[in-house]
């Protein structure tokens, strides 16, 4: 069994990474080492801002727990209000834009395959596929 709280364990270790561009702040909570192949990300996006996103090697499943904003989505066309119960998933390695709204969104994430820690977005939004040794 593995338990993790977010204030002692994570919060202040390499597990929580901010964005270069200070627009989000991911939490880390469950990551490919831990073998149950997911990872699972507590993400706050601060309010205000626009990251452009497309996992072209991951799935991602995404649920909103607090603030607001929106996604995006570039080939369709069409934006999605995100708020407070609303979920979205990246199930065809959808191209978007993520932006925060009028105050900072809390979002929880699921990767699959599970991010190891160490990725950071690329100049093309991807993440990229790496794996344990």
């Amino acid at each position: 069994m593995i338990v993790r709280n977010l204030d002692q364990d994570i919060l202040g270790t390499d597990r929580e990474v901010e964005a270069e561009n200070g627009n989000w702040v991911s939490r880390r909570l469950v990551l490919a080492d831990d073998r149950v192949g997911f990872s699972f990300h507590d993400t706050i996006i601060r309010a205000g801002t626009e990251t452009y996103i497309h996992y072209a090697n991951h799935i991602e499943a995404v649920y909103c727990v607090a603030g607001n904003g929106e996604i995006y989505d570039i080939e369709a066309d069409t934006t999605h209000q995100i708020r407070d119960g609303m979920m979205y998933l990246l199930n065809n390695h959808d191209r978007h834009y993520l932006r925060g709204g009028t105050e900072d969104m809390r979002l929880i994430c699921v990767f699959n395959p599970p991010l190891t820690g160490a990725e950071v977005h690329d100049e093309n939004g991807h993440y990229p596929l790496l794996t344990l040794d």
